[in-house]
């Protein structure tokens, strides 16, 4: 009897699957294991002739499931490999199931630090560069985004998932034990805080600009006289700038950070207190002889 295997195009369809409509059917109950049992339909339709072990497969790819869709797909190739070679009398029904739940926190740990908090915003600063520099064309950034985005994520997501299907779990296993896994780890997490330093430096504009003046004379050079003129006597902004270039915008997204992950308050209630912020600031400036937006 000749041995089963995955074809070409079943991998191909079983991955656009999982590609396309991962996230079509999360729900609380099993997250992504709807999908999941989507994307494993094609493969188990032609590596099991009975209807009842079809039934088997995909009853063991609808239960809880969960990680980050990119990264993710390199679990559903191992889940592949491992049912072919169930098909061919060899492994368990429950090793694939355990398998499935041990890769949920490493896939996920790995997907969100390497994609979403370091190519995405890596991405978006590009992006946003491009279009602030081509003031005459800033919709190129937008377009730029919208075509890598899609077919770098589609391209990256194809490699893991035939990486998984032919290193198998001893390969991947043999990777997470030498260590490599740590460092790349430790390196999108380095590269992920400086993409973050990057934008709040570039991107977060935020001035106290209070100005303290008070009258002096002043020589004028015209006339040859000298002339009572308000005169900066005292610049909040450029104090702190030459202690810390920055600071302000740095220091307001530290404090939104910390009342969003540490406090848990919500978008909303953090932009509405940055506006009473902002009209308190402009309230300053009806001060007489401080200019808080001079």
């Amino acid at each position: 009897m000749a041995e089963k295997q995955v074809s070409k195009k079943t991998l191909r369809k079983s991955f656009n699957n999982w590609f396309f409509w991962n996230g079509c059917s999360q729900q609380a109950e099993s997250m992504l294991g709807m999908a999941f049992g989507q994307a494993m339909a094609p493969v188990i339709e032609e590596l099991y002739e009975t209807k009842e072990d079809r039934a088997a497969a995909l009853q063991r790819h609808i239960t809880l499931f969960n990680t980050e869709s990119q990264v993710g797909s390199i679990v559903n190739g191992i889940c592949i490999g491992m049912e072919e070679q169930l098909a061919n009398g060899t492994g368990s029904a429950e090793m694939i199931s355990e398998t499935k739940v041990a890769l949920i926190g490493p896939t996920s740990a790995i997907g969100d630090s390497l994609w979403v908090a370091t190519i995405i915003p890596l991405l978006l600063t590009v992006c946003i560069a491009i279009a602030s520099s081509l003031t005459s064309a800033p919709w190129v950034g937008a377009v730029v985004y919208m075509l890598v985005y899609p077919i770098g994520t589609y391209f990256l997501s194809w490699y893991l998932f035939k990486l998984g299907y032919k290193a198998g779990l001893e390969g991947i296993s043999r990777f997470m034990a030498s260590g490599k896994l740590d460092k790349l780890m430790n390196t999108a997490t380095i590269l992920g805080l400086i993409v973050v330093g990057g934008l709040t430096a570039s991107f977060v504009t935020c001035t106290l600009n209070i100005d303290i003046k008070a009258m002096q004379q002043v020589f004028n050079s015209e006339t040859g006289e000298y002339v009572q003129q308000l005169v900066s006597v005292f610049n909040l902004d450029n104090l702190l700038n030459s202690v810390f270039p920055k600071i302000v915008p740095l220091g307001l997204t530290l404090v939104v950070y910390r009342l969003y992950a540490k406090k848990h308050w919500s978008p909303i209630a953090i932009m509405g207190l940055i506006l009473v912020l902002a009209a308190a600031l402009t309230a300053i400036g009806y001060i007489p002889n401080v200019g808080a937006f001079a």
